[in-house]
């Protein structure tokens, strides 16, 4: 089956993988950390402004791919500090008001300077 590269400007770019690949109709966004792509930082040091920023990249990957959050079939959340997984919950609630797709949170691996989350998610679109 063909697979199809998404790319897009307003979510970080990496340079040793792609942002998220769609086969068929399923798009699998890669880890996205809370990088602002206009500033070129972090959105804050706080998880909820990380969570928050990471889930706009997220959004802008697959809108890239013709899909929208709403289509996100599963969530896999990595922390830096695994205790602030209270602090994700309500922007996740801004994020999926309605359906809340199922989620999973791991320790983040890599230890990377002030960065506290980053989120992959598949999505399934029509």
């Amino acid at each position: 089956m063909p697979r199809e590269i998404i790319s897009t400007p307003e979510a970080p770019e990496y340079p040793g993988y792609s942002q998220a690949v769609k086969v068929g109709n399923t798009i699998y966004v890669a880890g996205t950390v809370g990088v602002d792509v206009a500033t070129g930082e972090l959105a804050g040091p706080t998880i909820q402004e990380q969570t928050r920023q990471s889930l706009l990249n997220c959004q802008a990957i697959l809108r890239a791919g013709r899909a929208e959050l709403s289509d996100a079939v599963m969530v896999h959340t990595l922390l830096m500090h695994p205790e602030d997984a209270d602090g994700i919950i309500e922007v996740f609630d801004e994020f999926f008001p309605d359906v809340r797709p199922p989620r999973c949170v791991s320790k983040l691996g890599v230890d990377r300077p002030g960065i506290l989350v980053s989120i992959a998610m598949v999505a399934v679109t029509d």
